[in-house]
């Protein structure tokens, strides 16, 4: 089971100097792709237990798009893991104009994670 949510990083994501995004916000958008994968499986939004594994490995800025995607690769009675990734698909082209961006040929994965996310038995609606 796979999921994909895709938005523009703002002015309000930009957390350090020169428009960098913490690094923290590809792990909040890593938990939103999760509550979408356990609604699907099991018709609750689940709890993320712990992360396995991140790592960081291209600068975002804002006004990137970001694309992050995430797959159940296993479940267990109430266990289901996962790994996510983030990529860049467009980029703003300021040295054109305030304005200008340009699509990707090639996306930028900027984060990979894994984890995995607990659905107590009691809450698991899609599973019976």
């Amino acid at each position: 089971m796979k999921s994909m949510i895709r938005l523009r990083m703002s002015s309000h994501d930009a957390h350090y100097g020169g428009n960098l995004v913490d690094g923290a916000r590809m792990l909040q958008l890593f938990g939103d792709v999760a509550t979408e994968l356990l609604i699907k499986m099991d018709g609750d939004e689940g709890l993320f237990k712990a992360y396995d594994n991140i790592e960081f490995m291209a600068p975002v800025y804002a006004g990137d798009f970001i694309e992050a995607v995430g797959e159940i690769v296993s479940c267990g009675n109430s266990s289901r893991k996962m790994v996510f990734e983030a990529r860049k698909v467009i980029v703003p082209r300021t040295d054109i104009s305030d304005s200008a961006a340009d699509v990707l040929a090639e996306p930028i994965v900027v984060c990979k994670a894994s984890g995995t996310c607990v659905t107590p038995k009691n809450k698991q609606r899609n599973n019976k």
